[in-house]
């Protein structure tokens, strides 16, 4: 890590180490969040105009994870830009509730949100494609398919309708299974089990006999504790530990069927991207994809180091793997609901089949490479 990201991490979650320390509910609930990533830039040249946006998160502010991801984002482009883009960072609830930034920013009521694609299920049900899908592509796999097997070009078409420009702006890599207070040792303890999952995921365990639940991340911990939910997911080890999950569940499953890849959506509109200069816009473009493959790299140092932890028993919690009729059952499910949703929309069929073909194009490729290197049975 270089001086300079150290320093952008330590800004943007307050610790020098982010992954060394829980950070409490109260300090990622609370403090303006990016307030500071709009400032110590340069003053932009005489004659250049310099703007100011607002970024919108579905993230608690400072959260370990996507809100380190969001802030870095606006630091990223000040510093790039010499001060004539800034970018003002507002933390879930700060300007507008975490699962309104699509709507503010389609609005223009602020320029910029970062969030996941799969919060918007209801109204754009293709949406979910463009963060993770069950049993879908792993994080290198969806760059590809992003990047070079047209699935950016889907994204910007699905959103433009909306007054959206969508880039990928960070990872949380493949996910964890969730966490829960019952154990599931088979199809019948689904039954009745009210658990939060959002996206296609959840879609395919309701038809198992799950009740899920939309829960903005800063409310999982409190309805997980209180008992208004049996179980709920979130992301991996390192940010799940930072809002006190362990502290409300007692197993946590693996493998996360339902995210193997965790890319953050960052949302921009579409008529304040056009009116930036071309070199604006390409900064912009490119600082996304920058913080793409950063947040990948964190997440995964971050997440490997959590777990050790859990494994050492400094974390009380077991770790457990859900049984193969599970994992099989929920497969099933999901292509059941992939095809149902594809045969009434047309978007949806088109993203469908472009996917479908990078899985096919890229699991041969992934399963002769990777697949040796890790043991099958590994936690």
């Amino acid at each position: 890590m270089t001086s300079t990201d150290s320093s952008i991490v330590q800004s943007a979650t307050g610790h020098a180490d982010p992954g060394g320390a829980r950070l409490g509910r109260r300090s990622l609930l609370a403090g303006a969040g990016g307030a500071a990533a709009a400032a110590g830039f340069a003053a932009p040249a005489i004659g250049q105009t310099a703007h100011t946006w607002r970024m919108v998160t579905s993230w608690p502010a400072n959260a370990p994870g996507p809100g380190t991801s969001a802030n870095r984002l606006a630091r990223r482009i000040g510093a790039l830009s010499g001060g004539r883009l800034t970018v003002q960072v507002y933390g879930a609830g700060e300007l507008v509730p975490a699962f309104e930034t699509f709507d503010a920013v389609a609005l223009g009521n602020a320029e910029m949100a970062h969030t996941a694609s799969f919060f918007w299920a209801g109204k754009v049900p293709a949406a979910p494609f463009f963060t993770a899908m069950p049993f879908g592509l792993a994080p290198h796999e969806h760059d590809a398919w992003l990047h070079e097997g047209g699935g950016q070009a889907l994204w910007d078409d699905l959103y433009r309708p909306h007054g959206l420009k969508p880039f990928a702006a960070g990872n949380s890599g493949m996910q964890m299974g969730g966490w829960l207070n019952r154990a599931v040792d088979g199809l019948d303890d689904l039954q009745g089990l009210v658990y939060r999952m959002p996206g296609l995921g959840g879609a395919a365990l309701e038809r198992l006999g799950v009740t899920t639940v939309a829960l903005p991340p800063g409310e999982i911990f409190a309805a997980l504790e209180s008992g208004v939910i049996d179980g709920a997911e979130f992301l991996g080890p390192w940010s799940d530990l930072a809002i006190g999950l362990d502290q409300a569940a007692r197993y946590y499953y693996w493998p996360g069927f339902h995210e193997p890849n965790g890319s953050a959506e960052c949302l921009v509109n579409l008529a304040a991207y056009q009116a930036l200069p071309a070199d604006l816009q390409e900064l912009v473009a490119v600082a996304c994809e920058a913080e793409a493959f950063r947040g990948l790299a964190e997440a995964n140092w971050q997440n490997a180091a959590a777990l050790a932890r859990i494994r050492s028993g400094d974390v009380a919690v077991a770790l457990k793997r859900y049984p193969d009729t599970v994992l099989e059952a929920v497969r099933v499910a999901t292509q059941a609901v992939l095809d149902e949703q594809a045969a009434g929309d047309a978007a949806f069929r088109d993203i469908l089949d472009s996917y479908r073909a990078a899985q096919a194009a890229l699991k041969p490729w992934s399963r002769l490479t990777l697949s040796p290197m890790i043991a099958s049975d590994a936690a």
